[in-house]
């Protein structure tokens, strides 16, 4: 089946429409299909073995790929459900990509591609990963098919033209309108950021700590707009972005929300980084530890540590004679770090880049790693350093599949191998995944 293409510019093919059988899930939250041509596109809102009417969102004639979206279900798939979400589905809003899939099936899928991007990129098995395939749901998350986890604890909302806030399309700037966010941690729902006027501002961030009550909103406001007077349904702080340093200020009560993972509150501010999940601080500490095993009096680094999450549950294990080192780029986590670690004597975070600051330190030898680098992952150069160290255990913390199996391919020409891989759904009705990988030197017998 073919529809009448609607052509925007020369060679564009947006608005053509392709009838294809549905391949495999990939990575980005979408699945690979094929034109009778032998285009690939990449198709939202299907699953794989469906046919589909696949409309084309992006791309034009002879391009490697195009993107699409499936508008219309021929032979659907027995994991698909009716989205619980009034708002998702072709063209609304690009929060989450499988609203239409059943929750076993979103981390079936989550699986086929975590081991897609070990093998494509590591050359690894499951098996060979130490891993058995499963992706496991955070505690509370298993819930039936047509009930939704309320897990997202930090939310951006965009706001449109008329100053009503929404969730952004997939890939576009424009705005869906929403009247409130299926995944919403109750703490963010509760504020009633949906029901007030926002003009002039660019987005609210809204944030719901977990073990404690601290709830404050993040305005961003168009260029020489003035703050609106914040009135919500519970007390908030309130916090502005900064037009010309874009650095986060205070307008109103705590510049910080206080967290709790492993037994210890921490300090975040500034809309600095935490896991977004309310079950994810812990669940990855315990897997990390876990997974290390550290002893008392052994010394240890804690890479792009954040507000000390991973710093602190070393130092709490290794006792008065251990030792940890911690490195972090932003100037407020490494401020929130020292305040959040100040009654371990024997522990001591360094600003700056992990590549620039690590050469420095004079480091040559260490007993534990911890690293939970950005989505683009640690890169040849650091790993390449890491593996100088010798450590006995190196634990990879990773949210993007695909950047750490570029590492551990890395870290297996440094003479390390993967000894386990878990794997966490810690972003239900997304594409994204949590992994904790556990490395020790190849030549160690398990």
């Amino acid at each position: 089946m073919q529809a009448e293409p609607k052509k925007t510019q020369a060679g564009s093919l947006v608005g053509e429409e392709y009838e294809v059988e549905i391949g495999p899930v990939a990575h980005g939250g979408h699945c690979i299909a094929r034109t009778e041509a032998g285009q690939v596109l990449f198709v939202r809102h299907a699953l794989p073995g469906e046919r589909v009417v696949a409309r084309v969102t992006e791309g034009e004639e002879g391009a490697r790929f195009l993107r699409a979206d499936a508008v219309e279900i021929l032979d659907p798939s027995k994991d698909r459900i009716e989205a619980p979400c009034p708002f998702a589905g072709p063209g609304r809003c690009g929060g989450c990509d499988w609203q239409h899939a059943k929750p076993g099936a979103q981390r079936r899928m989550k699986g086929e591609v975590v081991a897609e991007q070990l093998k494509r990129l590591a050359g690894l098995t499951p098996e060979e990963a130490g891993w058995d395939g499963t992706v496991m749901p955070a505690e509370g998350d298993k819930l039936p098919a047509g009930q939704v986890p309320q897990w997202r604890t930090r939310v951006q909302y965009a706001v449109d033209a008329e100053g009503h806030a929404g969730l952004r399309k997939h890939r576009s700037h424009e705005v869906e309108r929403i009247d409130h966010c299926m995944i919403a941690a109750a703490g963010v729902s509760e504020l009633g950021i949906e029901k007030r006027d926002w003009t002039g501002m660019e987005s609210v961030e809204a944030i719901a700590a977990t073990g404690s009550q601290d709830r404050q909103v993040i305005l961003t406001p168009k260029p020489g707009a003035r703050l609106p007077i914040v009135e919500l349904d519970r007390p908030v702080s309130v916090m502005r972005v900064g037009e010309k340093d874009g650095g986060v200020h205070r307008v109103h009560g705590r510049p910080f929300v206080r967290e709790r993972a492993d037994g210890r509150t921490h300090r975040v501010g500034s809309g600095g980084f935490w896991q977004v999940h309310p079950k994810a601080a812990d669940t990855l500490v315990t897997a990390v530890m876990q997974g290390l095993l550290p002893r008392k009096g052994e010394t240890a680094l804690d890479l792009y540590c954040g507000v000390g999450l991973f710093a602190g549950a070393l130092a709490d294990r290794l006792g008065e004679q251990g030792a940890v080192l911690g490195i972090e780029s932003g100037k407020r986590a490494v401020e929130d770090a020292r305040h959040n670690l100040a009654d371990f004597p024997r522990v001591r975070i360094e600003q700056g880049k992990v590549e620039s600051v690590l050469p420095r330190t004079g480091i040559t030898e260490v007993d534990l790693i911890v690293l939970d680098p950005p989505r683009a992952g640690a890169g040849r150069k650091t790993v390449s350093h890491l593996t100088s160290l010798g450590a006995r255990r190196i634990a990879y913390v990773a949210c993007d599949p695909a950047a750490l199996a570029r590492d551990i391919a890395y870290f297996r020409d440094g003479g390390y191998r993967v000894r386990t891989l878990r794997v966490f759904d810690l972003f239900p009705m997304t594409h994204h995944v949590e992994c904790v990988a556990i490395l020790e030197p190849a030549g160690k017998a398990s």
